[in-house]
Order: structure tokens, then C-alpha cells, then sequence
């Protein structure tokens, strides 16, 4: 059934577009199940959209927009197969199908196999043999519907460099003729991994962007979080995916405080906690229980969205339970040894036992050549030299930090701290 409502052409294409957003996914997956070809699998998606956008313009927007791209992708599946004969037995058994779908909804006879087809796309798009800015990037175009224009800009990338990894990358799969299906058992876990990671790359360029102008990047925050939850819709016996989330969310809770009137960076302890969505907390609170639930031990995911969760219950800064996060940042450190955990730790370390403490944590990073261009290791060590009044220190610490970082909101917040410490001398 057609919508009533008459729409102008750029309405139309605007809620087309916003439509594809959402149903794209399901789409691609269902026809890399049927074609097995991711490449092939998102031409044919391409065209059923382009197809839907010159009926939509002259009929309306159906009633059941996903239901329509479905069946019309399907049949342009059919057309495929038919052609090239490339799965004779495979094209039978879907016309076939087709003959006997009358009675239902393509949408209903798929309802026991969309979400396989979901979870076997995601590990496709996050398979090993891809590096990890295709994973990223291909995960983004076929998960997340962006365009590849969306995605270059949202990551400060030449669109032919986009454009080129995510070409690679469907190439990669079709020469190492990676198979459209679950890991095996034994796999599964470590092929999550992977899958996890790339989700949380995502959020993470989103919430502090690492170059450019804005601090923050919204839009592929949300794209971040709505993989997290179709995970967690898809593997929802996996501990370390509903803790994923509960770490998404419970930072994302922080995102309006995060930046001031004209933009600028807000640190934690400067923020206004009123400002924190509260529903976005209750979720991540919930998600965490699910996972200590399910968890046989903490993974690294559990114990970031633990640490979230102290950040999350704490009323202010004082009142945080840095003790416990310093404990947790420990632990984290046994699972995932990474300079970066230390520098977190270091800064738990100061706020619960002094700034002597952080900065006995902090020497021996600075020979770290993993954190040599990293900002916020001098960013750190300018916080806690000043609370120990050496203010000089403290302002050659943070103008360096400012001279490492490409992102512009965070260096106009380093050099605006060194002139406080250089006035506070």
C-alpha cells in the first residue's frame, strides 16, 4: 500500500534517504546470503534504491518502505542469478521460493534469518584479513549506511582514499573468497573481538575526535551506538557485548556537558552534571548488569563500562570512588597492557591518593615512544605539577600538549591552560 500523503520530490528523497539509513543493512545482508558477494550483494541494493526513489517520486512512499525494498531487492536478486547462471541449484530453489511466497510477506518469511544475516554481514565487514581502517570504513558503508562522502568526512579522510579502502576491501573478501557465515564455535570469540573493536573505534572518533575542528562528532557516535545494540539484539548471551554498550551509552550520557557555549572541550571535572542524560545512565547501568551477570571474569569492556559506572553514580568529582577506578584501571592493565590504561590509572592514582602519585605512574611513560605524540600524556602531568604549585612546569607540559594535538578545539583548551599556569607563577 502506497502513503496517501503527497510529497514534494526533495521530501521524498529526504525521507528515502532517511529510510535506506535503517533498512540498508538488513538489505545488503539478505542479498550477500542469496548472491554471496558483499560487492555484488551492495550493487544490488544500489539499484533497488535508485529504483525506489523513481516509484516513490510518482506513487508516495509506501506504508512498509523496508517490505517493499525487500521484495524489490529480491527480485532483482532472481534477475542476477537467472542471468548469470553463477548458482544454478541456488537459482532454483529461489524461484522456487518466490513461487511460494504469495501467501506472506517477504519480510515474514525472512523473520528467521534477518538477524543471522545481520551478524554474518558484521563479520565479513570486521574480518582479519582487512586492515583495520577497511574494517572500519566497510562496516560504516554497509552497517551503518553512511555514504562514502559521509564517512571521509566524518573521519578528515579524502573521499578516493575512502573510496579506495572500501573498493580494496570487497576486493580482498572476493580473492580470499571469505565465506558469508557465522565463525565457527572455535572462532567465534576471537572474531568478536574484532567486531567489538570496530564498533568501539567508531564511537571513539566520535566522542573525541582526533583531528580537525569540532571535539566531538555526534552523528557517528549514534551510528556506534546503533551497531552496539544490534549486537546486543543479535549476540545477546556475549558478556562483553551488552558491557560494549553499557560503555557507549554511559559516556555518551556525558555528551552535552562535554562542550561549552561556543564549542570548546569541558573536562570531566569541570562539567555540569545536570547536564548528563539520565536515561542514557539508567541504560548503560542496566546493559552493565546484564554483563556482570553473564560474565565468568571481567573482560576489558566490563571493566571500562565498570569504571564509566563510578563516573556514572558519583554526584561530583570529590565524591567519585577513585580508589576503585585506580583498582579497575589495574586490572585492565592485566588483561589489555597498554601505555594508554597507565596514563588513565595515573590519573585515578592522583585524584585518590595525591598528585605525587600520579606523576611517580607518569615518569616512566614519558620514554614511552607509543606515547611520544600523544597530547594528553604532558596534559596530564600539567594538571598535576600545577596542583603542586610548579607552575612553570606545568605551563611547558601543556603548551606541549598543545603542539601534539591536531584536533583544534583541544589545542585552543591546552594553550588557554597554559596561560593560566604561565599567570598563576
Amino acid at each position: 500500500m502506497l502513503s496517501s500523503g503527497v510529497m514534494s520530490a526533495p521530501d521524498t528523497r529526504r525521507t528515502a534517504s532517511a529510510i535506506w539509513r535503517i533498512e540498508s543493512p538488513r538489505l545488503i545482508a539478505m542479498l550477500a546470503r542469496l548472491l554471496r558477494s558483499v560487492a555484488l550483494a551492495e550493487e544490488v541494493a544500489q539499484d533497488t534504491f535508485v529504483e525506489a526513489l523513481q516509484s516513490w517520486d510518482k506513487r508516495g512512499v509506501p506504508d512498509s518502505p523496508g517490505a517493499w525494498l525487500m521484495t524489490a531487492a529480491r527480485h532483482r536478486a532472481l534477475d542476477v542469478l537467472r542471468r548469470t547462471r553463477r548458482a544454478e541449484r541456488g537459482s532454483e530453489q529461489l524461484e522456487r521460493f518466490a513461487e511460494t511466497s504469495h501467501a506472506a510477506t517477504f519480510e515474514e518469511s525472512l523473520d528467521d534469518v534477518v538477524g543471522d544475516d545481520l551478524l554474518r554481514l558484521m563479520f565479513v565487514a570486521c574480518h582479519p584479513v582487512l586492515s583495520r581502517e577497511s574494517r572500519v570504513a566497510l562496516t560504516l558503508r554497509l552497517l551503518g549506511g553512511l555514504t562514502t562522502d559521509e564517512i571521509a568526512r566524518a573521519f578528515l579522510t579524502p573521499e578516493p582514499t575512502i573510496s579506495q579502502r572500501i573498493t580494496r576491501a570487497k576486493r580482498t573478501l572476493a580473492d580470499q573468497n571469505v565465506p558469508f557465515e557465522l565463525p565457527s564455535a572455535a572462532d567465534l570469540q576471537a572474531r568478536l573481538e574484532v567486531v567489538l573493536e570496530v564498533v568501539y573505534l567508531v564511537y571513539n572518533e566520535g566522542y573525541s575526535a582526533t583531528a580537525g575542528d569540532d571535539w566531538m562528532r555526534p552523528a557517528l557516535c549514534e551510528d556506534a551506538l546503533r551497531l552496539g545494540r544490534v549486537l546486543v539484539e543479535l549476540v545477546g548471551n556475549e558478556s562483553e557485548v551488552h558491557a560494549l554498550l553499557a560503555l557507549m551509552e554511559l559516556q555518551a550520557s556525558r555528551a552535552r556537558a562535554r562542550t561549552g557555549i561556543s564549542g570548546e572541550p569541558v573536562l570531566l571535572a569541570d562539567q555540569d552534571r545536570a547536564r548528563w542524560d539520565t536515561l542514557l545512565v539508567r541504560r548503560g547501568l542496566e546493559a552493565l548488569g546484564r554483563a556482570e551477570a553473564l560474565a565468568t571474569r571481567p573482560g576489558p569492556y566490563l571493566l571500562q563500562a565498570a569504571i564509566a559506572a563510578c563516573h556514572a553514580r558519583a554526584p561530583s568529582v570529590a565524591e567519585t570512588d577513585w580508589a576503585r577506578i585506580a583498582a579497575l584501571y589495574a586490572a585492565l592493565f592485566q588483561l589489555t597492557p597498554s601505555p594508554i590504561v597507565e596514563l588513565n590509572r595515573a590519573v585515578a592514582a592522583g585524584m585518590a591518593f595525591g598528585p605525587n602519585a600520579a606523576l611517580t605512574i607518569l615518569e616512566p611513560l614519558r620514554s614511552d615512544p607509543a606515547l611520544s605524540l600523544y597530547p594528553f600524556l604532558p596534559s596530564v602531568r600539567a594538571d598535576f605539577l600545577a596542583k603542586l604549585g610548579r607552575y612553570t612546569e606545568a605551563a611547558e607540559e601543556a603548551a606541549r600538549a598543545a603542539s601534539l594535538s591536531k584536533n583544534a578545539a583541544e589545542t585552543s583548551m591546552f594553550l588557554k591552560r597554559a596561560e593560566r599556569y604561565r599567570a598563576s607563577r
